[in-house]
């Protein structure tokens, strides 16, 4: 076996899925005009990927080690590669928005699984840098995403950003089958009641707070998908206290790292994604940018990640998850509140340069340091679940962190014209900074040394950017 093939076929899948996590941002504008979407349809093109990617992404990592890893790896690649074209060809957004779950589906098989073969591949010596490489260019893929959307929306059309993934699936499923070698893991069971309750409980309180709006707080609508996703949720619990191979073990909450590098994690890329969301329309809505002029200005918040992240990572181990995650929380709440007070539509851009700085280089600094507490709080045979556990949250945080920021967007604007969208985006943004402030609350319980004595810094890079 060849590793070199190994690492290139899993890289170049795990690139493509993070990509079309964030290549919709600035395409955002044109898929509302051509499709004619309200800004609930609108959010559902982002959060149906994003939400069936959260609750099957443990449950990939499962089926593969039962099944085969490339097996499952190939299904997901498969999978991926059909919806996208499915996205492409959709003739109206509630089409859009049902590909995009399935998308979500397949992106949950392929990412886990990635890993899963590098990790098959590599002897324990080799395997930190191998994720290492993996791990660095998913993010640039995340970086890179709305600026790759902006130039094919404005140079092709938005239905090219699914086409392109076309020709890369098409390619790598018959490479995966002829270079990498089936592995396998424990062949433990799938936690069916566990994922239904799981789902039910992030659609039912995704769904009330996206619909709060249109139909009313006090509405049987609103209410009923409220109260379901609350007692599917105690249920979850419930469930996994009495399983005997449960989704999440509930005993790693009771770990002061892991439960409090989780809440952190939580409401880090609520915040995060929550503001690329608008941040990428607002220039385009709000300012009159072209496409491709919006995904460039987005590039002094979202390129830190490649310059401050590297580093933050090394500086973990000196001074602690505890320090970085509190302040780079802070950081990213200070620049989502000074970029709230300077949008305008006719704002100079180099007004909101220093704020996306600061905001993006609190995330670099965040992002590491949380990864790491959870990961430190727990035994080395303990890792795979925690990586797990903290990519779900990171996707369900993505997933309610739109939903709430368009619910204070719905509050304050509209898409009515520059005045109002700008209006709305300022108080989505502040409400980002709240989000970030209470993310920097939660890292300040983070413990500040090391709990847990067994060496295991190669093992925190098992955690990739997913979305």
């Amino acid at each position: 076996m060849d590793r070199r093939w190994v690492m290139g076929l899993a890289s170049a899948a795990s690139v493509m899925v993070a990509l079309d996590s964030t290549v919709v941002t600035t395409a955002l504008s044109r898929i509302r005009l051509d499709l004619g979407t309200s800004i609930e349809q609108l959010e559902w093109t982002v959060n149906a990927y994003s939400l069936s990617f959260a609750v099957l992404l443990m449950t990939g990592a499962v089926l593969g080690d039962r099944f085969g890893r490339r097996r499952v790896f190939t299904t997901g690649l498969a999978l991926f590669t059909a919806a996208s074209a499915a996205c492409a060809l959709a003739p109206g957004v509630n089409w859009l928005i049902a590909a995009r779950v399935v998308q979500g589906a397949g992106a949950a098989l392929v990412m886990p699984l990635a890993m899963a073969l590098l990790g098959a591949a590599y002897p324990p010596a080799d395997r930190p840098k191998a994720l290492g490489v993996s791990a660095g260019l998913t993010g640039l893929a995340v970086v890179a995403g709305p600026v790759v959307g902006g130039a094919v929306t404005q140079g092709l059309a938005w239905q090219w950003i699914f086409w392109l993934n076309l020709p890369i699936g098409v390619t790598i499923i018959p490479l995966v089958l002829r270079r990498i070698p089936e592995s396998r893991g424990g062949g433990g069971g799938v936690d069916g009641g566990g994922l239904a309750l799981a789902t039910g409980a992030a659609l039912g309180l995704v769904w009330g707070l996206i619909r709060s709006h249109a139909a009313g707080w006090g509405s049987a609508e609103v209410t009923g998908a409220l109260v379901a996703g609350a007692v599917c949720g105690v249920a979850f619990v419930a469930w996994q206290r009495a399983a005997v191979r449960p989704m999440v073990p509930l005993s790693l909450f009771r770990l002061r790292g892991f439960a409090a590098g989780n809440a952190a994690g939580v409401f880090l890329y609520a915040s995060l994604y929550g503001s690329l969301f608008f941040a990428a329309q607002y220039f385009q809505t709000g300012r009159g940018d072209r496409p491709l002029t919006a995904g460039l200005h987005l590039l002094a918040w979202t390129v830190s990640v490649t310059v401050v992240a590297p580093p933050a990572g090394r500086l973990v181990n000196r001074v602690g998850s505890r320090l970085l995650a509190a302040a780079g929380l802070a950081m990213q709440a200070a620049g989502m509140g000074c970029l709230a007070l300077v949008v305008t539509p006719s704002a100079p851009y180099w007004q909101m340069v220093a704020p996306m700085v600061v905001a993006g280089a609190g995330v670099s600094l965040a992002m590491p340091a949380a990864q790491t507490a959870v990961l430190n709080a727990v035994t080395p045979e303990q890792i795979g679940k925690a990586s797990g556990v903290f990519n779900t949250g990171r996707q369900l945080g993505g997933v309610f962190g739109v939903a709430v920021l368009a619910l204070v967007f719905g509050k304050a604007g509209s898409y009515a014209g520059p005045a109002t969208f700008t209006s709305g985006f300022a108080w989505a943004t502040a409400a980002s900074g709240t989000l970030s402030l209470a993310g920097a609350i939660a890292a300040l319980a983070i413990p500040g040394r090391r709990t847990v004595p067994a060496p295991r810094a190669p093992a925190a890079r098992v955690l990739t950017p997913s979305r």
